[in-house]
């Protein structure tokens, strides 16, 4: 489930029904999905299959046109590069949306009228960041991450940096069950 903070109020929600009704009023949508059962290596096509119900209303409601898996882990050639695009202060000309199965990541959200906020996402979290919102995104400890993402554009997201410096100012830190040692 997921984790959310502003860190420039010093408050950490954990309950999913208040991490809903928060991220609504900063106009993103989340939703907890029930996990299946998977197997370690499950394929792509595995995937899609496993969550073909949820993605197709999630493909009808939002005017979506196509999905992928993205999957990622610390082994990952030019991983680095990748995550550089993403993890500095940008916004898209389309929706960002993300269903995550595996592993860890964590958006900070920009919203006009409200302390930037970020958002650890873990497997069953969904979550849509609108068009236009100012986020970045930056992968957990573990540095993997499986997840199914939507798009409008069969390209996918390209981002419009902000320049605005911003991402500097807060720290990359996950809160979930990898952060805490056993």
């Amino acid at each position: 489930m997921a984790i959310v903070s502003i860190p420039d109020q010093n408050v950490t929600l954990r309950d999913a029904a208040e991490i809903k009704a928060f991220l609504a009023g900063i106009s993103i949508d989340y939703d907890c999905w029930p996990l299946v059962k998977l197997q370690d290596q499950a394929d792509d096509s595995a995937i899609l299959t496993a969550y073909a119900q949820q993605i197709e209303r999630v493909k009808e409601e939002g005017g979506y046109t196509s999905v992928d898996i993205v999957n990622v882990n610390s082994l990952t050639p030019g991983l680095d590069q990748m995550l550089a695009r993403f993890n500095r202060e940008h916004w898209h000309d389309e929706d960002e949306v993300r269903f995550t199965v595996r592993g860890r990541g964590l958006f900070h959200i920009s919203p006009p009228s409200h302390p930037p906020v970020s958002i650890e996402v873990g497997p069953g979290d969904m979550i849509r960041v609108p068009r236009g919102t100012h986020h970045w995104f930056n992968l957990c400890g573990t540095r993997q991450i499986t997840a199914v993402r939507f798009f409008q554009n069969k390209e996918g997201w390209t981002p419009h940096y902000t320049q605005s410096g911003l991402e500097e100012k807060y720290q990359p830190v996950c809160f979930g069950p990898e952060y805490v040692s056993a």
